[in-house]
């Protein structure tokens, strides 16, 4: 008796199911591609159940005869392909013929379709894969079908899908990717009857994103374009601020194809490095135009998996368009909007701004300026022989007679960064020029490209500065931290960095892994400016120390150099690595949230936020500066 046997067509349906079909929304993912391949400009989705009792997708597409309707359910029976060439060039989403006939071999399904120039349309009804013969339908052009009781026949496949929210948010989840995809497509899509999306066609990114996810996020985002290389970029990237704590929301596009890839995946996390906190994920929607010759779409069933014929091109040009066009953006982060969503009725018995006439309300945005003016000018002290220690005015010439920094006070000069020189080293105008006077694209600095004040240290821990349009509230610690590693990082690419040799060596106890971590990174040690060498079997004696750093602690920090070495050293990349040792190393010598600061010192730092990159956002990726703008105050005070 033969032991290998031939399965039945039905039972080869049945499994090829399982690699195609695993929920209702693997189901509604292949409907709507094969609707958009008929140039369907118009789709209707309806859901009942989260999918399970009943998927159904109207289009107004080309439509298939009943000839055609017959042919549609046979395996690998496809439209897209013709030939073993056609292989090599995809440019359609569908094109392995095998969707249909596993959706039919596990469900009901019923079909009715029409081409445009037919008289009349066709119906098909397949239940379990047996297919009744096509009869004459009345239908619109374009085609409607129907599934009903998704793995009905297979109770083993049917017990393992969950409740009807968590399939109804895989749909959606389907359904958004398709309809980010199809922007000249009006889609709609219904639940048990209730309407959750219904988008117009023509629709921008923007737009589409602002009707699927928020028009908060909508309005944080960055447009992003390249085209180099034969590689296609296009899209939009959210600012920093708004991020995920998983890659949920990175939804990249292939020549209209939703995919997934881990070189892309690597890009998309070094383009946002040192600007995201630790362990969140960057909202992007990327769409890659690539020559259908330089990419496998044909690696899985699901065709979310691809190839690249140059998967490093990929990643450089995705990683430098975005990178790019980050740098070259101000990301400073806005006073959350949610705040300023209140009820701005009448309040107090009086009328609000808005229903002013638009002279009134013209007089009156003019008075609440005046008033924030009058507040600075009034309430901090400005050219006084003895300004309090807080507060200085950067429009203001440096006295003789003022203060000379606090011995106890922890000095930027002494924290040190060479750049962050005392004011004297940018002097100001004698008379400084009034805020109205500031040209619009100098929101936050005078004719001289500095800052202007009058700043404030709140806590000895934030910084607040008016600026034209408002008010700035700056971290010391996060600033300090992202001059110092700039600092740090520009000196380490024109060679090691400057070390300056111990009068009495610190010595640290280390364990026979961290010795040997330390005879193979003593190159790596000494360009960072750090000298160690052995001093007994299980010491080593500090002899060396970057200048920069001169007051954070040697041991404290080389202790946690060696434990970044044995932990990380080998699994990551070299850039990856310095990067973490620089962040690591700043933060340990930036100043602190609660040092108090000076009037020089403050200065110093805050003159230096527009002479770094990125000075948006420390290494870490948390925000520096926050925004305040006139009008999120007249919001606050219910004046609008």
């Amino acid at each position: 008796m033969a032991k290998i046997n031939v399965l039945s067509q039905h039972l080869v349906n049945k499994i090829a199911a399982g690699e195609v079909v695993e929920r209702p929304a693997s189901v509604l993912k292949e409907l709507l591609e094969n609707s958009l391949d008929a140039h369907s400009t118009q789709i209707n989705v309806e859901i009942e159940e989260g999918g399970k009792k009943m998927i159904r997708v109207s289009d107004n597409g080309s439509g298939m005869t009943g000839e055609d309707l017959a042919l549609a359910f046979t395996p690998h029976a496809t439209s897209k392909i013709s030939s073993e060439d056609d292989l090599h060039a995809i440019s359609t989403l569908g094109f392995r013929g095998e969707a249909l006939p596993s959706i039919a071999s596990v469900s009901q399904v019923e079909v009715i379709s029409r081409p445009a120039d037919a008289i009349e349309g066709s119906k098909l009804e397949i239940s379990g894969g047996q297919a009744q013969p096509v009869v004459p339908a009345a239908a619109s052009p374009g085609t409607n079908i129907t599934v009903r009781n998704l793995f009905f026949n297979t109770p083993a496949r049917r017990k393992f899908l969950r409740t009807t929210n968590t399939e109804m948010g895989h749909v959606t989840e389907q359904f958004t990717r398709i309809a980010l995809a199809s922007l000249p497509t009006q889609f709609s899509l219904t639940h048990n009857g209730r309407t959750m999306y219904d988008l117009p066609a023509q629709q921008s990114l923007p737009e589409r994103i602002s009707s699927l996810f928020s028009t908060e996020l909508a309005e944080n985002l960055v447009s992003v374009k390249r085209h180099d290389r034969d590689i296609k970029i296009s899209g939009q990237v959210a600012r920093p601020v708004f991020s995920r704590a998983n890659a949920q929301w990175q939804y990249v596009f292939l020549n209209g194809r939703y995919i997934r890839d881990r070189f892309i995946g690597h890009a998309l996390r070094e383009a946002y490095r040192g600007m995201l906190e630790i362990n969140r994920q960057p909202i992007v929607f990327l769409f890659l135009e690539i020559d259908p010759h330089s990419v496998d779409v044909n690696v899985h069933p699901t065709k979310m998996e691809v190839r690249f014929a140059n998967s490093n091109a990929v990643h450089s040009q995705v990683l430098a368009a975005i990178r790019d066009r980050l740098l070259s953006t101000d990301l400073s982060v806005p006073l959350d909007s949610k705040t300023l969503k209140e009820d701005t009725s009448s309040v107090g018995g009086r009328e609000p701004a808005t229903n002013l006439s638009p002279e009134e309300q013209s007089q009156h945005q003019q008075r609440v300026r005046q008033a924030m003016a009058d507040f600075f000018k009034k309430s901090i002290p400005q050219n006084h022989s003895t300004p309090p220690e807080r507060f200085s005015s950067p429009s203001s010439a440096p006295s003789a007679s003022a203060p000379q920094p606090s011995s106890s006070a922890p000095s930027i000069k002494n924290h040190p960064v060479d750049s962050l020189s005392s004011h004297r080293d940018h002097p100001s105008p004698a008379a400084a020029a009034p805020t109205s006077s500031i040209e619009p694209d100098q929101t936050d600095r005078n004719s001289n490209g500095r800052d202007f004040g009058p700043f404030l240290q709140i806590h000895d821990s934030y910084l607040v500065m008016q600026n034209k349009d408002g008010l700035l509230i700056i971290d010391q610690h996060a600033l300090h931290e992202r001059i110092l590693y700039e600092k740090l990082n520009q000196q380490l690419q024109n060679g090691p960095l400057e070390s300056q040799r111990s009068l009495i060596p610190e010595v640290i106890d280390v364990t026979p892994a961290q010795m040997a971590v330390i005879e193979n990174e003593s190159a790596t040690l000494a360009e960072l400016g750090i000298l160690v060498e052995p001093f007994g079997p299980r010491s080593i004696a500090v002899q060396g120390f970057p200048v920069l750093l001169d007051k954070a602690s040697p041991t404290a920090l080389v202790s946690d150099l060696l434990d970044v070495f044995t932990t990380r050293a080998g699994s990551v990349s070299r850039e990856e690595l310095m990067h973490h040792v620089l962040d690591m190393m700043a933060c340990k010598a930036a100043v602190k949230a609660g040092d108090h600061l000076n009037e020089t010192e403050i200065k110093a730092l805050v003159s230096q936020r527009h002479l770094v990159e990125r000075s948006d956002n420390c290494p870490h990726g948390r925000p520096t500066t926050i925004r305040l703008s006139l009008s999120d105050l007249e919001k606050q005070f219910k004046r609008t």
